[in-house]
């Protein structure tokens, strides 16, 4: 055999992104605001809102693969998850990725660690992935659209439950849930066939953002049959269970259905392709339920409790459940590992691939008992000055314990314009509203116009107004958080223990808020002064 032919045998096969690549496909199914709300998680002992829910592609997942059962997002907001998660680091160390509108042009005469930081889908890609994303995802070098995929037509990304109430007719009714329905399945297709094109595996993240607010009102009982009345006696305790409320929530939980179902299209095309029992499939949302006290932008079980479902045949054992403690941030680390990558040194998220490949359910690690959250700014104008409101967490299987920083501030930010409620119920006019950080619901509408009772009162001061500088609650009796123990004298060692764990893991990442450097530039840009008239 002449040596030149031999030299290109060996070059050919020392190749990263190799012709036969063993690897899985990954699909990342990624919803934004979704909490952990899917009928797979009911339980019988328990009545919940889960139990009013049809997931059958979600639920299909998690039969046909595994279910997390302690999942718990970083930090509940949109920006600062999605950075904690592609670089698989706490958000505080991400620069302008820290808040959730940070703008890299703050920071002008400082580095933004942000920008130099590994994001895991570039790793894939550099490995012989073909990467892709669409809609609200994370960041990341995507790879190029290829000849094969042009010839699909363009499909426009429509919110499910805005766009189909517009309906006039059952025909147009019809034809705007197939139109709605056609934006994943045709993203599907075309990550399929450029994936075929190149005889690449593909990594493929979708972000819905039809869980987001705005919501059709009663969307939830005219596009899902989900009677707002039906859930009485399951909205948390520390919200008054009147209809208004319940409407709200019948709206959300329509939006997860419908996720649900755009989900499904991408199972469909998969199934087709013949590439569904090749494809590693991940589900979990990036925070809680908005629009609702003590839901997304706060480290309370309704804010962080994620859902997360993984299938991956030949590989995960069907019908498991993991009690081990995971975070969002966790999944980089875990689908490089799954795809015989190094983990860089630099994240601090820790794979859970030993959890997906186990045997058996319930505790794989029982040392895997805690996650550390917390949040900084959201709403970039809630409070005076535009300052954050710091809050650190650690959550266990039996506490949550609750670190404010700044315990003079309004959590959900302050109640300018109190008297315009109509602001409270239109999200176009978040940036008028009083409590900013809250986003605009019929749940807020309902407080607010009825503050004056002693209900609401009692609901807005529990939820909204201003907290104790250390927070403790015993999860497992009191799954609401609403009696606070970290004043009484017998839970003093345990929330002392907790406190030392949770300002450990602050001290040992370099968490900026340590020095208060979150209250500074570049992290937070003072208002223009203007001169007074």
């Amino acid at each position: 055999m002449p040596k030149l032919f031999l030299l290109l045998i060996v070059l050919c096969g020392s190749t990263p992104a190799i012709a036969e690549d063993s690897r899985p496909n990954i699909l990342f199914y990624f919803v934004d605001d979704w909490g952990r709300f899917a009928n797979v998680y009911a339980s019988p002992e328990t009545p919940s809102l889960n139990d009013l829910l049809e997931t059958p592609n979600f639920d299909r997942i998690a039969r046909e693969g595994v279910r997390f059962n302690n999942a718990f997002v970083p930090v509940s907001s949109c920006g600062p998850c999605r950075a904690s998660l592609v670089t698989g680091q706490y958000f505080w160390n991400c620069g302008s990725g820290a808040f959730l509108n940070g703008r890299a042009s703050d920071w002008k005469t400082t580095p933004n660690p942000f920008r130099s930081m590994t994001y895991f889908p570039d790793l894939l890609r550099e490995s012989g992935y073909m990467a892709r994303r669409a809609i609200k995802t994370i960041h990341f070098t995507a790879s190029k659209p290829t000849k094969a995929e042009r010839s699909l037509p363009q499909q426009p990304y429509r919110r499910y439950g805005l766009y189909v109430s517009e309906a006039k007719t059952e025909a147009e009714t019809q034809q705007r849930i197939e139109e709605t329905l056609n934006h994943p399945r045709y993203e599907m297709r075309r990550v399929l066939r450029s994936s075929a094109a190149l005889d690449q595996p593909f990594f493929f993240v979708y972000g819905t953002i039809n869980v987001h607010r705005p919501f059709a009102p009663d969307s939830g009982e005219k596009q899902w049959g989900i009677d707002p009345d039906s859930l009485k006696g399951l909205i948390p305790r520390f919200l008054p269970d009147v209809h208004d409320v319940r409407r709200d929530f019948a709206d959300y939980l329509g939006e997860v259905q419908a996720a649900d179902a755009m989900f499904g299209t991408m199972l469909d095309e998969l199934d087709a392709a013949g590439q569904l029992d090749n494809t590693l499939i991940i589900i979990t949302g990036d925070n809680g339920i908005p629009g609702v006290p003590r839901g997304k932008t706060n480290c309370y079980d309704l804010s962080v409790q994620a859902p997360l479902m993984v299938r991956w045949p030949g590989k995960v054992k069907a019908g498991r459940t993991v009690d081990d403690f995971v975070n969002v941030m966790d999944i980089g680390p875990t689908l490089l590992e799954a795809s015989d990558l190094e983990i860089p040194k630099s994240m601090d998220g820790k794979s859970f691939l030993r959890q997906l490949l186990a045997e058996e359910s319930g505790w794989i690690n029982p040392q895997r008992n805690q996650v550390v959250i917390g949040r900084e700014l959201h709403f970039h104008s809630a409070r005076d000055g535009n300052l954050p409101y710091p809050m650190r967490a650690i959550r266990t299987p039996e506490y949550l314990y609750i670190r404010n920083f700044k315990t003079n501030r309004w959590p959900n930010g302050a109640p300018y314009n109190i008297e315009d409620i109509d602001s409270a119920g239109n999200y176009d006019r978040l940036a008028e509203s009083p409590y900013r950080d809250l986003d605009a619901s019929l749940t807020k509408a309902w407080l607010l116009a009825n503050r004056d009772t002693q209900q609401a009162s009692q609901s807005l001061e529990q939820t909204l107004g201003k907290r104790p500088g250390e927070e403790l609650y015993r999860v497992t009796d009191d799954p609401d958080q609403l009696d606070n123990l970290a004043d009484q004298a017998e839970y003093a060692e345990v929330k002392s223990e907790l406190a030392s764990r949770l300002m450990t893991v602050l001290r040992d990442s370099k968490d900026p808020r340590l020095n208060d450097d979150f209250d500074r530039p570049p992290y937070v840009i003072p208002p223009p002064v203007t001169a007074k008239q």
